[in-house]
């Protein structure tokens, strides 16, 4: 196989698709440069803070900048949020109480979401163990669309928080527009206003002009070592939405009659600010070594979603490797190419939040960075791999190559 022609021919495919993402990649700086001089960010900002935090201003100001990007009331933007399972679980459990219902209108939700609703394991603490009700509604069109009837008819009257799920997570299916929410975001206020449409934004930011809260949804959760950091901040999340759900959720973030008021971070704001500077282009950058990756095992006869040409609402790439093996080799390309632990060999193995081995390739600066170039995958039929991330376009290429020759000398392409 000549892998240079082949990616060669996937580039000259994709250029009409990369031009759209410039357009995007413009728009979306843009709105950020707009942001930081509405609140004339300074070197002041990036000061640390310790103890308690009164008054920290940097902290302050960089959740006022993500309330003004997603067009939102309030925001929480903070380092001490470990990932983005911890902030969506801080979202639920400051928006419900017991005997309350969460309802999914996007299926079920990302492996470890389900640890911590309680529908998988028997973690102590979970949703469950909080008397709190959960049922889900599966999308329709194959997967493509919400079921906007279904999601209605199964409101019930202590239904509380309604929560959809933007990215695929490790399911096949279509990733969510936040144009695509609109419809079943309004059809649930207009019937009970008292719900709480939440999103899970992770890996969604940037990767078009508008998000969820732009349509209506109530808050937005992501990680900041997913999109919204850029490749650079090294740890946190952040939770951006109306002024009624961000209180809940504050008073379970710190303590009631707290809230945001405290929070120090001892190290600079600088990475979190120039993160967030840069985010608009490294989502451009990580989509394109997406766009390529789908063209180039299309041209195989593999299946992909999305297409390489279709619309994306966020950085994930899903390729069907039909077999454990050719699964495998693919992800130890990836890892051969990366920049950090190049020398390690990615086996399945039984990670903690999951029910299936899951094998991981990942050599980032920021240890779990999926805005960095990542693959992974649960070992389970049809043995897709989750391609993502990526800080530069080319290193998402050198690492294509790296995974097509890999797959070439196990004999599994």
């Amino acid at each position: 196989m000549d892998i240079k022609a082949l990616i060669a021919r996937a580039e000259q495919d994709c250029a009409p698709v990369f031009a759209r993402l410039e357009e995007n990649e413009l728009f979306c700086t843009n709105q950020v440069l707009s942001a930081f001089h509405e609140e004339n960010v300074a070197a002041r900002h990036f000061a640390p803070t310790t103890g308690y935090g009164y008054d920290d201003i940097g902290r302050d100001t960089l959740e006022r900048i993500f309330a003004r990007i997603f067009g939102a009331e309030s925001a929480i933007v903070r380092p001490s949020i470990a990932c983005g399972t911890a902030a969506l679980s801080l979202c639920l459990f400051g928006l419900l109480l017991p005997g309350d219902h969460l309802l999914s209108a996007t299926g079920a939700p990302y492996d470890t979401m389900e640890t911590v609703i309680g529908t998988v394991g028997n973690a102590p603490g979970n949703l469950r163990e909080m008397k709190v009700e959960y049922s889900q509604v599966e999308m329709c069109d194959n997967q493509q669309k919400i079921d906007v009837d279904g999601v209605l008819a199964a409101i019930r009257p202590n239904t509380k928080v309604v929560l959809i799920q933007r990215s695929r997570g490790y399911a096949w299916r279509a990733s969510l527009l936040p144009k695509e929410m609109e419809e079943v975001i309004s059809a649930v206020h207009n019937v009970r206003p008292d719900i709480f449409i939440m999103v899970d934004n992770c890996y969604g930011m940037f990767t078009t002009e508008n998000e969820p809260t732009h349509f209506g949804a109530d808050v937005c959760v992501g990680s900041l070592i997913k999109n919204a950091g850029g490749g650079l901040a090294p740890t946190g999340a952040y939770l951006v939405g109306t002024a009624r759900a961000i209180e809940r959720i504050e008073a379970r973030l710190t303590a009631p009659g707290i809230g945001r008021e405290v929070g120090s971070y001892a190290a600079s704001y600088q990475p979190f600010y120039q993160g967030l500077f840069m985010a608009p282009h490294t989502v451009a950058q990580a989509l394109k070594s997406a766009i390529l990756a789908a063209r180039t095992f299309e041209l195989l006869g593999m299946k992909t979603t999305p297409a390489f040409d279709a619309p994306r609402a966020d950085i994930i790439q899903a390729i069907q490797m039909e077999t454990p093996e050719r699964l495998i080799a693919f992800c130890q390309g990836i890892q051969a190419a990366s920049p950090i632990d190049a020398s390690a060999v990615p086996e399945p193995w039984d990670m903690p939040g999951y029910t299936d081995q899951v094998i991981m390739a990942a050599g980032t600066f920021v240890s779990g960075a999926t805005t960095e170039l990542s693959a992974d995958a649960p070992i389970r039929a049809p043995f897709t791999a989750y391609l993502q991330g990526g800080l530069t376009y080319v290193h998402g290429k050198i690492a294509l190559i790296s995974a097509l020759e890999k797959m070439v000398r196990e004999n599994s392409l």
